[in-house]
């Protein structure tokens, strides 16, 4: 196994035969990835892994089977009851298995029922959390989730439900009287109704909002806006997933806090428009 990022002295955990690691690997820059999980990768038999993993952690398990379970909405996709009976499978042949997920395993990663599956079929589990998206991407746009005197509540919410459709069964109108900021997991599709839902229930159509695009890899772009120009805006910038969104005053913070920008000698308008027209 790789030297190249030697572990400190520690009582690491064993992966043993027919057991299986849910552990999430962030959302998208290879550093945030915690020691846990990297530990994992290299003692991996088997890395089942999502579509936004990037490569150059899977390297960190050259000893390892990988196989590719990706999900990405709106094109093909393994079903999720034929990747979790492929982990039960994999461990009941003694495989030392690590499912490897985006971001964190029980931030809209379906982590939760993969291990419901698991723990019923008598398969040895650990769970190793990731910084989802929601936290880490936002970071990285200079988007604070949480600002004292600004926002002191935050709601993580899904775009799209099990059928694939914008989610019936979150009451919006609560969302937008309840939290000062909101961000939305795989909502692109659906951002036009979603943002409506809001607006009826409240929310100012000038309230600053942001998309983040490939948050924290090389291919990140932010497109800043506002709720009620959001899914124009989208459309116009040709923006495709994966991508968070998120909505609150909290957003003006990018301005003064687009660290990516700043270590560029770049205004933050003209970061925004270089990465738009990337």
């Amino acid at each position: 196994m790789s030297n190249m990022f030697p572990l400190p002295s520690a009582n690491w955990p064993v992966m043993s035969p027919g057991s299986v690691w849910l552990a999430g690997a962030g959302p998208g820059d290879p550093g945030l990835l915690t020691l846990h999980a990297l530990n994992a990768l290299r003692q991996a038999d088997v890395v089942v892994y999502d579509a936004l993993v990037q490569r150059q952690i899977l390297e960190w398990a050259p000893q390892a089977e990988l196989v590719y379970a990706g999900k990405r909405g709106g094109k093909p996709s393994a079903c999720q009851a034929d990747i979790t009976q492929r982990l039960v499978d994999l461990a009941q042949r003694g495989k030392r298995v690590l499912r490897l997920k985006g971001g964190d395993p029980f931030v809209f990663g379906r982590g939760g029922e993969e291990a419901q599956v698991l723990v019923a079929a008598g398969i040895p589990i650990r769970i190793i959390p990731g910084i989802t998206a929601g936290i880490g991407g936002l970071a990285y746009a200079g988007i604070p989730v949480t600002h004292r005197g600004v926002n002191q509540s935050v709601t993580f919410v899904t775009g799209h439900d099990a059928t694939g459709e914008a989610p019936t069964q979150v009451d919006w109108a609560a969302i937008a009287q309840g939290s000062q900021m909101i961000v939305i997991y795989m909502g692109v599709k659906y951002i036009g109704k979603i943002a409506a839902q809001l607006i009826a229930a409240g929310r100012n159509p000038e309230e600053p909002a942001a998309v983040v695009v490939s948050a924290t890899t090389a291919q990140q772009q932010v497109l800043d806006t506002t709720l009620g120009r959001m899914e124009a805006d989208i459309a116009a910038a040709g923006l495709e997933p994966p991508a968070i969104l998120c909505i609150g005053e909290g957003v003006r913070l990018r301005e003064g806090l687009n660290w990516q920008a700043l270590a560029l000698g770049l205004a933050p308008v003209q970061h925004q428009a270089m990465a738009a027209a990337g």
